[in-house]
């Protein structure tokens, strides 16, 4: 009997469309809804450090002497802390998701080491 329901499963699956679809080559449609990543109108912001400190995980970075802000992808959870909490309004949060790659990529930054 288990091997009559392989088959029909198998020629169910020939005549059907594929569930999946062939994501970094053809686009994945996003809604107006979601939540893809942070981005900063770096013209407009005071480098105050709000975002950094709002940020639950630390994957803000601000630095207010050189004048850099960084972001690190892999620690953000897209909680919308640091687009709430930022004086100048220079912060965003697009429904653009990260574009795919088959390289690994390394955090922008060093995170400090908890004592």
């Amino acid at each position: 009997m288990g091997l009559f329901s392989i088959g029909n499963t198998i020629i169910k699956s020939v005549f059907r469309k594929p569930a999946t679809v062939l994501f970094p080559i053809v686009p994945m449609k996003t809604d107006e809804l979601v939540r893809g990543q942070v981005a900063i109108d770096i013209d407009e912001c005071i480098f105050c450090g709000m975002c950094h400190r709002k940020c639950p995980t630390n994957a803000i970075e601000v630095t207010r002497d050189e004048k850099k802000w960084a972001i690190s992808r892999s620690r953000c959870i897209l909680c919308t802390n640091c687009v709430e909490v930022c004086p100048k309004k220079c912060l965003e949060m697009k429904n653009r998701l990260a574009p795919a790659s088959f390289e690994k990529i390394q955090d922008s930054f060093q995170l400090k080491e908890e004592k």
